[in-house]
């Protein structure tokens, strides 16, 4: 009997290309200078302070856009019933 094609759980949306914004505060020479200071604060630190909340609200909107998506699984070979009836056949039990 052929069995259902089974998807992963992952599925592309362009929604996710929104996620690489919050990698652009890795790449230090986009931010490693002193000036413009704010409060005292060299630049360095106040961009990577400032980028937090760009980051929260990227992966937030990511999640509220891709959320509702359906997700196409196939069989379960891993059941939990099916475990059990395995061990009885072999005698285990």
């Amino acid at each position: 009997m052929p069995s259902a094609p089974q998807t992963s759980g992952l599925r592309w949306s362009n929604w996710n290309l929104l996620l690489l914004v919050p990698l652009l505060m890795l790449i230090t020479p986009f931010f490693n200078f002193a000036k413009p200071a704010v409060f005292g604060l060299p630049f360095f630190y106040w961009y990577q302070f400032a980028f937090v909340p760009v980051g929260v609200v990227c992966v937030g909107l990511v999640f509220l856009r891709t959320r509702d998506e359906p997700v196409e699984h196939g069989a379960d070979h891993l059941a939990v019933d099916d475990l059990d009836e395995g061990d009885s056949k072999k005698g285990k039990r």
